[in-house]
């Protein structure tokens, strides 16, 4: 048996083996989408051990932690950063077939070239000798960045953020990766939410601008919009947990915004019809802004209520939903098409088992002029293993070319996550070499090639235009 990191990883087949180590696995990483703070990016602080790398905003980890009835202290609360990473030693080797067994693994090999396993009983001497290197080589934000051949990184910010650190780090000559940030409105959607109408206010006062109606509303977000476009970003992103299309009347819409902003309590119809009509006005402003959309569909939020009230969000109690359906998610691409309005747009749903519906549906809105105008995102959060990854591509390379991806993104919290990149090459590799192996393509090696480079960084690069 195996007992170290193997370089042969995922690579099962000989083409397979030599696409990843002779095309893709020198590619640039663009990472279009995260939620890493710019803020510790500009600050650049060297961390204080692997605990804090792993364990201070990794809510995979925090989910994993407590199916093993490890006690939130060493989770999110006040333990140390050595005492949370020594528990979480502890259940790694129990962790076989999940994701953060090879991540961990990958993590350890690419920023340490530790390639043994860590358990219980070499814990301690994995963590004195990572401090040691964490002090000696000084990681920071930027040198994870660096090492692992980051060229952009988008995180995601509310259109009320001043982009303040974002404005820093474009200023600063030692900045060497581009950062960029996806301008995401999800909570100006959200109009049956308590706090609604104190954000709105919140909103008004980042736009300079009264927002009194629906229509206020929307020039306060398009200026906002043109505020992040200013920073060189033309990335949205629009979470959407649950949305049921609804025809609206832009009075009734009106209406609906008005009785919102007051806390009135709206009906299933009149939540759905506005959400509707933001989902589509928020297209229309993408198209004449030059924006990409991105749909994330099918978030199941926070579904262990007393622990987020407890812990707070997004600490690892959101699940995945199925109540979105394509046909809804359709009717929004045909409004958007019928009045030519329709931006270059990503699908992500969070539901595998409507993974081929949406790759169809995606298929169904592509036009001439643009080069996969609309198309499926990569395989998302509980997706994003080799499962999910290598289910996406079985399913629906039938369905939709899977030579027009973008590629993968990590949607991550951490600095050590870009190995979810290098997991995703090999099993893109790996899988047209069991194509190429069985007889199934035979075009050649410089076009076999060329599918690869697109995939891992050429699609992206065009795609958004960067």
């Amino acid at each position: 048996m195996n007992n170290k990191f193997s370089e042969e990883l995922f690579l099962t087949n000989e083409t397979g083996r030599k696409l990843y180590h002779e095309v893709a696995e020198q590619m640039p990483i663009i990472d279009y989408h995260c939620h890493l703070q710019p803020k510790e990016i500009w600050e650049n602080k060297e961390f204080e051990d692997l605990g804090e790398m792993w364990l201070a905003g990794d809510h995979y980890k925090w989910r994993a932690m407590r199916t093993f009835g490890i006690d939130e202290r060493y989770i999110t609360g006040e333990a140390s950063y050595y005492e949370k990473y020594m528990a979480f030693a502890k259940i790694l080797p129990e962790l076989i077939g999940n994701p953060l067994y090879i991540w961990c693994a990958l993590e350890l090999k690419r920023f340490f070239d530790i390639d043994e396993p860590l358990c219980e009983a070499n814990a301690e001497e994995i963590y004195n000798r990572t401090k040691k290197m964490i002090c000696e080589k000084g990681m920071t934000p930027r040198w994870c960045m660096e090492v692992s051949n980051v060229e952009i990184v988008s995180t995601t910010e509310d259109p009320i953020d001043t982009l303040k650190y974002h404005q820093k780090l474009q200023k600063d000559p030692t900045m060497k990766i581009k950062v960029l940030s996806a301008f995401r409105p999800d909570k100006a959607m959200f109009c049956e939410k308590e706090n609604f109408s104190n954000y709105i206010l919140n909103l008004g006062n980042a736009a300079g601008e009264d927002i009194a109606s629906f229509a206020s509303l929307l020039s306060a977000l398009e200026k906002r919009l043109k505020f992040f476009k200013s920073i060189g970003t033309n990335i949205s992103d629009d979470g959407i947990p649950e949305f049921t299309w609804e025809d609206y009347t832009l009075k009734g819409v009106e209406a609906i915004f008005s009785r919102a902003i007051v806390g009135d309590e709206l009906s299933t119809q009149e939540i759905n019809q506005y959400r509707s009509a933001f989902l589509f006005e928020m297209g229309r402003m993408y198209k004449r802004n030059g924006f990409v959309m991105q749909l994330h569909v099918g978030t199941y939020l926070d579904a262990n209520t007393s622990k987020v009230a407890a812990i707070g969000r997004s600490t690892g109690f959101d699940c995945t939903d199925d109540s979105t359906s394509v046909k809804s998610i359709g009717i929004l691409l045909d409004r958007l098409t019928s009045i030519d309005e329709l931006p270059k747009t990503i699908l992500y749903p969070l539901d595998s088992s409507k993974i081929e519906n949406f790759a169809i549906l995606a298929a169904a809105f592509c036009e001439g002029g643009t080069r996969a105008k609309v198309q499926l995102g990569a395989p998302w959060w509980f997706n994003d293993q080799v499962y999910g990854i290598e289910r996406q591509f079985a399913a629906t390379a039938n369905l939709y070319p899977i030579s027009l991806s973008v590629g993968m993104l990590t949607d991550s919290r951490s600095f050590l996550s870009y190995p979810r990149h290098e997991l995703y090459r090999r099993v893109l590799c790996n899988y047209l070499g069991d194509l190429v192996e069985r007889g199934e393509y035979f075009s050649g090696e410089e076009e076999l090639k060329r599918v690869v480079e697109n995939v891992c960084y050429y699609n992206v690069k065009n795609f958004f235009g960067f």
